[in-house]
């Protein structure tokens, strides 16, 4: 059970609670995707309040107050928190869960040596064009039948990934590999429940429980990773890196990090946990999104066919879409971001801490607090959207149906922790997306009426589900 309990106001008593805070929930299903309870609690504490579970959780609501926390304050919002499962996964090693001067030598290094291997660049885009006709052979043999597309689509993304860490592609019939992305996907599902494990570590490292599992998953996807490793370094050319983990054994090589730290950054373990990191972040989100892609598809199929009619006129039957295609096609561009807004793929963002002594809002943050900026309250604000709780397109296009940016649109973070794959993922969805909705007309099995029936984890995802693919 949660308690709730104010901030304490260093300058000046809680502000009273905005009046849009006041209104009553609205009927029919939670948006944002059933978490714990934080919309309920800005309506009724403002959109700044703590939480105890266990530790104090301060809770951020509100595009304002999270540009003004993740943003103008970024600096002191870049801290992530020590989490018990974490630590006894990561040792916090890795981009992902490291802090301070380590987590920004390893952040620099990810996108730099990500720009060096194609992010951004036509080369990449050509790599994820033909993987694009990978996917799309893989679903014809479907021969318009019923499947389940989730593990498919996350093969696909997962490739795209593995060409920039591991080097190499993986076939979908590679049943190694698919048992891997479907750890990946456990796990990111498993996670999203241990709240009681991060409460009572001591207690809970010695009972059986879900945790358990979320071990021997981890345990499997890190030896892999190491596995990878092992077999780059017997083959390892420092003149010729081939991608993520060339790149960082040649920075061992070199000793260019700084020298005090130089030990942490460039140990075996450190590279394999960025490695990982990168592999599995960028293989669940934008799968996941993916996967709501084609869901929302075969929910709304007038909105499938005006993007098909997009399309068809600026790329034709048969050539794939570029990234310069975008700038013409701003229905589909606007579809794409409004599945995004509504699959709400990371509810509760990455959890940050605050790295000194805070003042926001009047209120007084201690250094070292757990900080959750809920992405969620800033995807369905209902002061920031017209149809917040809609699956509409419109919320991307002007008057003269020109696709327009929106403050609110924030799946990826904001401030010194905004996600490190963005633009990855942007290129991947676009491609991606494009490219199925040219190739074949999804729909429910007969008989079958959608639902967007979701589960929650450390993301938001579709449950299983089953659709069609006819070719065009």
């Amino acid at each position: 059970m949660y308690l709730v309990q104010l901030l304490r106001s260093s300058t000046a008593p809680h502000p009273p609670v905005p009046p849009h805070c006041e209104r009553k929930s609205r009927p029919g299903p939670d948006p944002t995707g059933g978490q714990p309870g934080s919309g309920r609690f800005a309506k009724q504490y403002g959109k700044i309040f703590s939480v105890r579970v266990g530790q104090r959780i301060v809770v951020l609501n509100g595009l304002q107050l999270l540009k003004e926390a993740l943003v103008e304050h970024g600096e002191n919002f870049a801290g992530r928190p020590a989490v018990p499962l974490f630590e006894d996964i990561m040792l916090n090693k890795g981009l992902a869960a490291s802090n301070g001067y380590q987590w920004k030598q390893q952040r620099r290094f990810a996108l730099s040596s990500l720009r060096n291997f194609g992010l951004g660049k036509k080369s990449l885009e050509s790599q994820i064009q033909v993987e694009c006709r990978f996917l799309n052979d893989v679903i014809d043999k479907s021969q318009g039948q019923p499947f389940e597309p989730i593990f498919i689509v996350n093969n696909a993304v997962a490739n795209i990934i593995s060409c920039l860490v591991f080097g190499d592609r993986f076939d979908y019939s590679d049943s190694y590999f698919q048992t891997l992305v479907k750890l990946i996907n456990e796990v990111f599902y498993l996670e999203g429940s241990i709240w009681l494990y991060n409460t009572f570590p001591w207690l809970m490292r010695r009972l059986p429980g879900p945790h358990k599992k979320i071990f021997s998953h981890w345990a499997i996807l890190i030896d892999f990773v190491k596995l990878k490793i092992k077999e780059h370094k017997e083959d390892w050319d420092p003149s010729t890196p081939r991608d993520y983990i060339d790149s960082f054994l040649s920075e061992t090589e070199k000793n260019s990090f700084a020298q005090s730290e130089m030990q942490f950054l460039i140990s075996f373990d450190n590279l394999c946990f960025c490695t990982l990191d990168l592999f599995t972040a960028g293989t669940e989100t934008t799968s996941t999104t993916l996967n709501w892609a084609l869901l929302y598809m075969i929910k709304y199929p007038e909105i499938q066919e005006k993007v098909q009619a997009e399309i068809d006129q600026v790329l034709g039957p048969s050539r794939l879409a570029t990234m310069a295609d975008r700038a013409n096609m701003p229905y589909t561009d606007a579809v794409i971001h409004e599945i995004q807004r509504m699959g709400n793929i990371v509810p509760l963002n990455g959890v940050r801490s605050t790295t000194k002594d805070t003042t926001l809002r009047g209120y007084t943050i201690p250094k070292g607090t757990m900080v959750v900026a809920t992405l969620h309250s800033v995807l369905f604000d209902e002061t920031e959207w017209e149809t917040p709780f809609t699956f509409n397109p419109g919320h991307f296009l002007d008057a003269e149906g020109n696709f327009r940016r929106r403050d609110a649109f924030l799946p990826f973070s904001a401030g010194k922790r905004v996600c490190l794959g963005e633009q990855l993922a942007r290129m991947e969805l676009f491609l991606f997306f494009t490219s199925l909705l040219q190739r074949f007309t999804f729909s429910p099995p007969p008989g079958v009426e959608p639902t967007l029936e979701s589960k929650v984890g450390i993301t938001h995802s579709p449950k299983p589900y089953k659709l069609c693919a006819v070719p065009r």
